[in-house]
This record gives structure tokens, sequence and C-alpha cells, in this order.
């Protein structure tokens, strides 16, 4: 897993679709359902990892580019 549209791939063999046309929101609200995922023993850990990385990542970066405009 490499990217987030890697983690909305895995989100959705689970029927998970997030999409709220605000970009920060629609990966926090993939984080929560990851989480759940984790919790409930339906992913591995390494996985998740994996996955919850990937989408903080990219929190961080389209947090900075808004904070630099």
């Amino acid at each position: 897993m490499e990217t987030v549209y890697d983690v909305m791939q895995l989100l959705k063999r689970f029927g998970t679709f997030v999409y709220t046309k605000n970009r920060i929101g629609d990966l926090q609200l993939m984080e929560m359902d990851l989480v759940e995922l984790y919790k409930g023993g339906l992913i591995e850990a390494r996985e998740f990892q994996s996955a919850r990385h990937i989408l903080r990542t990219e929190i961080v970066k389209l947090e900075k580019e808004i904070t630099s405009k």
C-alpha cells in the first residue's frame, strides 16, 4: 500500500466510500473507519499501520499547503 487511492480501495472492500468535498475531512473519516476495522479484527496490524501512515502523511501535507497560502 503506497497511496491514498490504495487506502480507498482497502476501505471499499468493506463497503466504505468517503466523499464530502473536504479532502482533509475525507482523510480523517477514512482514518476513523480504519481504526474501527482494526479494532474489529477485520484488517491486520501491518495493513492498518501502513494505511494510517499514508493518511496522516497526506493530512500533514495538505495542512502545510493551506497554512503556506
